[in-house]
């Protein structure tokens, strides 16, 4: 049965998934980068890039299980480019070049339409104007049977979690304190929301949280 998860979303000590002051300079705000170090440094996300080594060990097992069974993906439109309001021409074709690391369908909520994006590797990026749920319907439609995966950010989860849609969040708590930035769980009561913890174990450079609703 298909399930709408989040993987590997980094979140500080503080609560932060994302710094302040996010810009096209600093696209997960001002220190936000550091909340990544761990996955970015593992064997999965460097073979998603192309690159070789990497570390192995708890950190790279979570970051591998985020992508098994993933038939599309569901990201905020902050997490395809740092634009705001219409779409200015459609020049820009997301943070990650013309190899994104999705592989499989990509539903992007925005409130402003814009043709279907085909990039290399087997990315295509759908623009849905429709909300969450549109969005969802779509994805689970084109991940046939598969997972579809939540990319971020906050905003997008917060959505999701407080319309109770998320089956399981699998949350990487980076040893990083922001002090300031957007918080996962402002406005959220979880517990209530019936989710509960089932895993929690400590990585190499992250503790590794599993919630799961029901």
């Amino acid at each position: 049965m298909s399930r709408l998860r989040v993987s590997s979303f980094s979140l500080s000590v503080d609560g932060y998934a994302a710094g302040p002051e996010q810009s096209l300079e600093h696209p997960l705000g001002i220190g936000g980068m550091a909340l990544h170090d761990w996955g970015l440094s593992t064997a999965t996300f460097k073979a998603l890039f192309g690159d070789t080594g990497g570390t192995t060990g708890i950190d790279d097992d979570y970051a591998a299980r985020g992508f098994r069974n993933v038939g599309a993906w569901i990201l905020g439109r902050n997490m395809f480019g740092p634009q705001r309001g219409p779409w200015p021409d459609e020049s820009w074709r997301g943070w990650w070049g013309e190899t994104p690391p999705y592989h499989v369908p990509v539903f992007v909520l925005t409130h402003h339409a814009r043709p279907t994006l085909t990039m290399d590797g087997g990315t295509r990026f759908h623009f849905v104007t429709g909300g969450i749920d549109a969005a969802l319907a779509q994805a689970r439609a084109a991940a046939a049977g598969r997972d579809v995966r939540i990319g971020g950010g906050a905003a997008t989860v917060r959505q999701y979690l407080r319309a109770g849609l998320i089956d399981e969040m699998h949350l990487a708590l980076a040893p990083v304190l922001l002090g300031r930035g957007e918080r996962l769980f402002d406005g959220l009561d979880a517990v209530a929301l019936g989710y509960r913890v089932v895993e929690h174990v400590a990585g190499e450079h992250a503790t590794h949280i599993v919630l799961r609703r029901g």
